[in-house]
């Protein structure tokens, strides 16, 4: 029980088993090498996807044999793990060059754009919201062009060119973060349907929804342009199909598109961004959204009028793009920036980040580290500007999630502090965060753009 305490989840079972063995139920002596060893097991299975197990005999045969695996069952299972991880890039790879796909890319450690550059650009939707001490993030500007930096090289070294297309972390953008996307030959970017209508708001431009959702925008004088989610579509599929039989969920996607059609103006053709996790709402979904996805996809490729089509190819033909003089900083959560920045635990972990951002200039600039230390010191800080951290503060989180994401984030900055050569100060060993909602409450792996 020692070797296994540290780990959130089973330190449950420990407890578990504790009160089963104090009301005279299995105790500790029943969390056995064997058991331990089919836990393990069905975590793996249990997480494989749909495809996978219709593709590989090994995973029904030993999702059928259900308890007693042994050691040459796991390895076979983890043979057949790596085979399909060997196969994603490949295969992406092989539909972009079709041109059956476009794969975007997002800066390197998704971290929150606009924040990088500018702590007030929270305060463009909510100019009340209190701020961290310090008045913005040191060196921000150069820490965000590394991160955009090292995605168009991972890009590049896997599908042989540079992306023309960029997914901003969360959505997040700004009019300063998408200046230097275009700079750095970005063609592309995408963001939520609220940014998009607080944006023509603050540029005096009142539309309905149908006209000014559905088309292309071309930002500024960035030359890039801009695809905004049509919210209610996007989570339709994200937070309420999964509840649904998987063809009649299809069957209203495709009416709610032909609707979209019937309202647009009569000389445009609209363009839906349909834009969510692209990981995460499958797990709720009856046989990991199979029969879904099947239906929806066999649909759209019969329909009479509805085209798929890649942003790239949208951005080619030039249709019905129009100016957008003035963007508004936030993201596809809300419209704004507020689940990263703007209460208390989340402006204490930004203030911990500058801190150590401080000490990190400071050293870089003395020289004393060597290139492959420089190396491992930026990659670091690059784990601590990521966005998940501040995502995870605040009292809408499940406490269990928020205590394991603080103690990580803090032993992340600790790490940093390490590489530097330097002690870390005495507050990492303090919380941050301690969470609110119970497990089950919420979901907190994603939230709806829509209240």
């Amino acid at each position: 029980s020692k070797m296994i305490e540290p780990f959130p989840a089973y330190r449950r079972l420990l407890e578990y088993f504790r009160f089963s063995e104090a009301q005279g139920g299995p105790g500790l002596d029943y969390l056995s090498g064997r058991y331990l060893a089919d836990l393990v097991t069905w975590y793996h299975l249990a997480w494989t996807g749909e495809t996978v197990r219709r593709e590989h005999a090994l995973v029904v045969e030993l999702m059928t044999k259900g308890a007693n695996f042994t050691l040459a069952d796991r390895q076979a299972l983890l043979g057949v793990i790596g085979d399909v991880l060997r196969g994603v890039m490949p295969r992406w790879r092989a539909l972009a060059d079709r041109g059956q796909v476009e794969v975007s890319s997002t800066p390197q450690y998704h971290p929150i754009g606009p924040l990088m550059l500018d702590f007030a650009a929270a305060h463009e939707t909510d100019p009340t919201a209190p701020l961290p001490r310090f008045a913005r993030y040191p060196g921000g500007r150069e820490r965000l062009a590394r991160h955009i930096g090292w995605a168009l090289e991972s890009h590049a070294g896997r599908f042989g060119h540079a992306p023309a297309g960029l997914w901003p972390a969360e959505g997040a953008v700004s009019g300063p973060f998408v200046d230097m996307l275009g700079r750095e030959g970005i063609r592309w970017t995408g963001s939520g349907e609220a940014v998009l209508a607080a944006s023509l708001t603050a540029s005096g431009k009142s539309l309905p929804r149908e006209e000014f959702l559905y088309r292309p925008w071309l930002i500024g004088d960035s030359g890039v342009t801009g695809f905004f989610r049509d919210d209610r579509l996007s989570d339709r599929i994200g937070f309420e199909y999964s509840k649904w039989h998987g063809r009649d969920a299809a069957a209203d996607f495709i009416k709610q598109l032909e609707h979209i059609a019937a309202a647009a103006p009569a000389d445009e053709v609209p363009v839906v961004s349909v834009i969510l996790d692209g990981e995460n709402a499958w797990e709720y979904y009856p046989y990991n959204g199979f029969y879904f996805l099947d239906d929806l996809y066999a649909s759209l490729e019969a329909h009479a009028t509805i085209r798929t089509t890649t942003c790239s190819d949208v951005v080619a033909s030039g249709a019905h793009r129009q100016r957008l003089d003035h963007l508004v900083a936030g993201s596809w959560v809300y419209g704004n920036l507020a689940t990263w920045i703007g209460s208390r635990d989340k402006n204490v972990a930004w203030d911990l980040l500058c801190e150590a951002k401080g000490r990190y200039d400071l050293v870089m600039a003395s020289g004393r580290l060597s290139e492959s230390e420089r190396e491992a010191a930026s990659r670091q800080l690059g784990v601590c500007e990521g966005s998940d951290w501040f995502w995870w503060f605040g009292d809408y989180n499940p406490p269990e999630s928020v205590r394991s994401m603080d103690d990580v984030y803090r032993a992340s900055l600790a790490r940093l502090y390490e590489l530097l050569a330097l002690a870390p100060p005495e507050a990492l060993s303090q919380p941050i965060s301690v969470g609110g909602v119970r497990l089950g409450d919420t979901v907190g792996a994603m939230r709806r753009s829509t209240t």
